[in-house]
């Protein structure tokens, strides 16, 4: 993202803005940058909370209360936002937000069963929201202070969470 002002017009004419051109305002240049992962086999135990009966549950969470378990395949967008380097011309050298990626998301929640495998879902229900909030903490341990901008998980392609650390 640029940040651009109106150059003021000048004497004895019209500026950039009477002409319909917009300036590059001074200073550093910030940005965005994604990068996608997807989590495959993530099998849950039947979503339900202890303090419900069978049918508060079945109401509550329909399918994903099947007794038998359920599994999603999530794809995982994160955005980082910072200023451009004027040298790299990079907010953040992709390889190694490939790397802190694989450490906070792949290694712990790739092919595992969230409520069993997981220890961070022994006490909070395997929600996709919980997920990003999960993916959320867990990033924040790699990534440089203020740079994780958004973690977006798709749970389906009309399953959407989108969570920004708030």
């Amino acid at each position: 993202m640029r940040t651009y002002v109106l150059e003021p017009e000048r004497e004895g004419g019209a500026g950039a803005a009477a002409r319909g051109r917009a300036v590059r305002a001074p200073g550093p240049s910030r940005g965005c940058l994604g990068r996608n992962a997807v989590l495959q086999d993530l099998a849950k135990l039947p979503r339900r909370r202890k303090s419900l009966s069978d049918e508060e549950n079945l109401k509550l969470f329909g399918k994903c209360n099947n007794p038998n378990g359920h599994g999603h395949n999530y794809k995982v967008v994160v955005t980082v936002y910072g200023e451009i380097n004027p040298v790299t011309g990079m907010v953040m050298n992709l390889t190694d937000l490939k790397k802190y990626m694989e450490e906070a998301i792949m290694k712990p929640l790739d092919h595992k069963n969230l409520d069993l495998d997981v220890p961070y879902f022994a006490d909070v229900v395997s929600t996709t929201e919980n997920v990003a909030v999960f993916i959320w903490e867990n990033l924040q341990k790699f990534l440089p202070v203020g740079v994780l901008y958004k973690v977006k998980v798709y749970e389906t392609d009309n399953n959407i969470v989108v969570y920004k650390g708030e």
